[in-house]
């Protein structure tokens, strides 16, 4: 599990290919880390998002790439996946020596490193909590990248929240599946409630509140627990009660399973995306 790393050393530059949400959450939390707002380059192509990062973040952003990202330390990848590549074909000859970091799902590294012309590239699987620093976020490093290359990663990951390392990269669609898709599966789940709940008398503003908070309560719970959940479960379930009930009608539904095989969807299209998008 991720710790506190030192904070950003003054001389870094960090330049954002891509300006939405993720870029915005990453570039927040390092500019409170102390890292001044001239140290960031930004390249986004559509000026609402430019007006936003100027406004909200009084970071002046550039419509496309050019000379002066070849002062950037590390080069941050926040575009969608099927503009990846045309992105990198226009800025590679700017940012060899840098370090590399995608925050795009699906694309592999052996396609980002063959079309930055370096193998010093990392890959990652964040998620939309990482807005909030509630992120949780999952790296994979190619072999070219160093310790301090490392280092200066997790510095600008741990401003969105917590982060892990996998030892494959394969495993990253695994953790798309789980993680990365994973915020969608709560709000889905807290829009049923909020739906049975109003369904059964609640206002909407109570049925929301009530699932909100319950979901925040029982994640923070099986945070701190050491047991696992399904005893965390079996803990809320006596038999004969309402509890029981509700999930014996889940099971006869076979809710998890369906669950679990969605999840597997999930992953199968973090592959296609990789084979559709990712092509040299």
């Amino acid at each position: 599990m991720s710790e506190a790393p030192p904070k950003h050393k003054s001389a870094e530059r960090i330049a954002f290919i891509g300006g939405g949400n993720m870029a915005s959450a990453i570039i927040g939390g390092i500019l409170m880390q102390g890292v001044p707002p001239a140290n960031i380059d930004v390249v986004e192509p559509f000026a609402e998002t430019r007006e936003k990062l100027k406004s909200q973040l009084g970071i002046v952003a550039q419509a496309s790439a050019g000379p002066a990202l070849a002062q950037a330390t590390l080069v941050v990848w926040a575009v969608k996946p099927q503009t990846f590549k045309e992105a990198a074909l226009q800025t590679r000859f700017h940012t060899k020596t840098a370090l590399h970091l995608s925050v795009a799902a699906g694309i592999r590294s052996d396609s980002i490193a063959h079309w930055l012309g370096t193998e010093r590239v990392v890959r990652s699987m964040p998620n939309t909590p990482a807005l909030i620093g509630k992120g949780m976020t999952a790296l994979f490093a190619r072999t070219a990248v160093t310790a301090d290359d490392i280092q200066m990663i997790e510095r600008v990951i741990a401003t969105t929240g917590e982060f892990i390392w996998v030892a494959e990269e394969k495993l990253l669609d695994a953790v798309t599946a789980l993680s990365g898709s994973g915020p969608a599966y709560v709000f889905y789940f807290i829009e049923a409630m909020t739906r049975a709940g109003a369904d059964m008398g609640l206002t909407v503003e109570q049925a929301h509140r009530l699932a909100v908070g319950t979901f925040v309560g029982a994640a923070e719970l099986a945070r701190k627990s050491d047991e696992p959940p399904e005893i965390l479960r079996q803990r809320v379930t006596s038999k004969g009660g309402t509890t029981h009930a509700a999930i014996t009608s889940m099971d006869q539904d076979r809710v998890m399973m369906l669950f679990m095989r969605a999840m597997h969807t999930a992953r199968q299209r973090a592959v296609e995306l990789g084979d559709e998008f990712g092509a040299a």
